[in-house]
């Protein structure tokens, strides 16, 4: 297609003939090679924001309880450069009320620019799910795994596996809820690439979800790495279970101590673990896997997104800073009947679910234990909270153990955060 500026081009979106306007640009604002301007949701604009804005008056998410007529009717005409809507931003958490007991966050992100141009309603959301986090706050980042203290000590009698997980983006593609086909195979090409040229301790190999042999995907099965296809209607929702399983796969080291996910909830998900308590080894891998991935990755003009507000980018605002957990499986049979197990984790800053994920019961006193922050502290200090709130759970479970009363041991007040 060869045009020029003051030429005329057909718009499907907008059923009619444009003026080219200058650089290329459509007069609806649709760019020939990037589209710039939701067509679709000039549409939208015919109706009033009474007529579009969703009833949320049965629901029970952070973006219900910030979202007003005023904020919808001042974003609703506006779009991320990838053409990116409020609509996009909010329809999962308009078509999942919640549960009165668990709150979602109830929104995703479409690409890097959401958090920008749909500030006035991201900013509070994020404030309400990480703890205040103010719009001018600053996040800390650090990645240097010697300024983790201990972490090689915990007892393995207790502690029976290590793992820290994160996310990232790249920049330059959007992110799952809104990226094309073309855009999540270019992703996996280039994860592709970058992991295949790891060694030493991060060689590995790549499996395609649509291309392995039956035998691999019951390996990856036992070992618990493949991914499912998304059940959750909180991401199917949000438009991350398009074309599954085109583009997706899973990496991993030939030690198995080194997981990457491509194009799941996150453009990569990265996984460090292994058996036992030494959260420093888990903790040094992980670090220095994610160095060599990003350096790769930099080399194609394609960083992690990450700012100095919202530290890395991810697609739910409930991982932005870190987007980190570190979590041990340990065993805690008699510290978690203890009447104050629960408030002992939240002045650890810690969380618990079962060994089976979110949502699921612990079997034979074994806990998921992990931490509760994200955003606003860095890497290592999340880790070493984990690191030094688990080894102080295990002191007091050999307590109990004993009879003995651990009164002494609880924390007078939450860590700080």
């Amino acid at each position: 297609l060869s045009v020029h500026q003051g030429s005329s081009i057909s718009c499907t979106s907008c059923k009619g003939a444009q003026l080219l306007s200058e650089g290329g640009r459509l007069a609806c604002g649709v760019g020939i090679a990037t589209m710039t301007k939701n067509c679709h949701n000039d549409y939208k604009m015919k109706f009033s924001v009474d007529e579009e804005f969703p009833d949320l008056s049965l629901h029970n998410n952070h973006m219900a309880k910030v979202l007003t007529k005023e904020i919808y009717g001042k974003l609703r005409g506006k779009s991320t450069p990838s053409g990116f809507t409020v609509d996009d931003v909010i329809q999962t958490g308009v078509d999942n009320p919640g549960h009165p007991f668990i709150m979602t966050v109830g929104c995703v992100a479409g690409d890097e620019e959401s958090y920008e141009v749909f500030k006035d309603l991201l900013d509070p959301i994020i404030s309400d799910r990480h703890g205040g986090y103010k719009p001018t706050d600053k996040h800390k980042t650090d990645l240097n795994f010697e300024n983790l203290k201990g972490g090689d000590d915990l007892d393995p009698n207790y502690v029976l596996s290590s793992r820290v997980r994160t996310g990232r983006s790249i920049k330059g593609f959007t992110l799952p809820p809104h990226n094309s086909r073309g855009e999540r195979r270019g992703i996996e090409k280039l994860s592709i690439e970058a992991l295949a040229s790891l060694d030493g301790e991060f060689k590995g190999k790549y499996y395609p979800l649509n291309g392995m042999t039956e035998a691999e995907q019951d390996l990856l099965i036992k070992d618990h790495f493949l991914f499912d296809k998304p059940v959750s209607p909180l991401l199917t929702c949000a438009g991350m279970a398009r074309d599954w399983p085109d583009g997706r796969g899973i990496w991993h080291n030939n030690n198995k101590t080194f997981l990457v996910w491509v194009n799941e909830e996150d453009h990569l998900r990265v996984i460090s673990m292994q058996l036992g308590g030494n959260m420093k080894e888990v903790f040094k891998r992980f670090c220095t896997g994610l160095q060599k991935i990003e350096e790769i990755f930099k080399k194609h003009n394609h960083g992690f997104m990450w700012n100095e507000h919202l530290g890395y980018i991810l697609t739910c605002p409930s991982n932005l800073g870190t987007g980190l957990r570190g979590g041990v499986h340990v065993k805690l049979p008699k510290l978690s009947t203890h009447a104050k197990f629960e408030e002992i984790l939240t002045r650890l800053r810690l969380q618990k679910r079962g060994t089976g994920g979110v949502d699921t019961a612990s079997v034979g006193g074994v806990f998921d234990i992990s931490n509760a922050d994200r955003l606003g502290s860095s890497e290592v200090a999340q880790v070493q909270l984990v690191v030094d709130g688990v080894k102080l759970m295990v002191e007091m479970e050999k307590k109990l153990e004993k009879g003995e009363s651990i009164d002494g041991m609880i924390p007078a007040q939450n860590f700080e955060h």
